[in-house]
């Protein structure tokens, strides 16, 4: 296991390659993505202007997750620098059986789902989520209807 000043470095290390200009693109792409449906979640991945942002946001969150679960990054540490994979998990989260039975990949995201299922009330936590993104998708949509 690494220290705690390792673990921030590495913390630091991904965060740095969150900055990078088409990690951001696909950072602002993914978090206007609502999903309701394992079908719009396999548009997202079939369409080539969508493609590539959905696979690089998932596959960071999954390979840093997977980080955290194997002690490389200290798991408190993490939980209380980032929640960016919080947010992407709930989007995803209720279409992932549908997905993994869809896509052949019975581990599609298990290391990100292994991270946030940890939480006792992480069920919860991911349903109040997805409501406060619903709420924020309402405004929005509000604003552009200039309202």
């Amino acid at each position: 296991f690494m220290s705690k000043a390792e673990s921030a470095e590495l913390i630091l290390k991904l965060y740095d390659l969150r900055r990078e200009a088409t990690m951001r693109e696909a950072r602002n792409w993914m978090l206007t993505f609502f999903p309701e449906s394992a079908q719009d979640v396999m548009q997202a991945i079939m369409n080539p202007e969508t493609s590539a942002y959905y696979r690089m946001v998932v596959s960071y969150w999954n390979m840093a997750a997977a980080f955290v679960n194997h002690g490389a990054i200290d798991a408190e540490m993490f939980e209380e620098t980032n929640g960016e994979h919080f947010v992407i998990f709930s989007k995803i989260e209720p279409f992932l059986p549908e997905l993994r039975e869809m896509t052949g990949n019975p581990k599609m995201l298990s290391n990100l789902e292994t991270l946030v299922m940890r939480s006792a009330d992480a069920k919860e936590q991911l349903a109040k989520t997805r409501e406060t993104m619903k709420r924020v998708m309402e405004m929005r949509a509000q604003m552009a209807q200039g309202k």
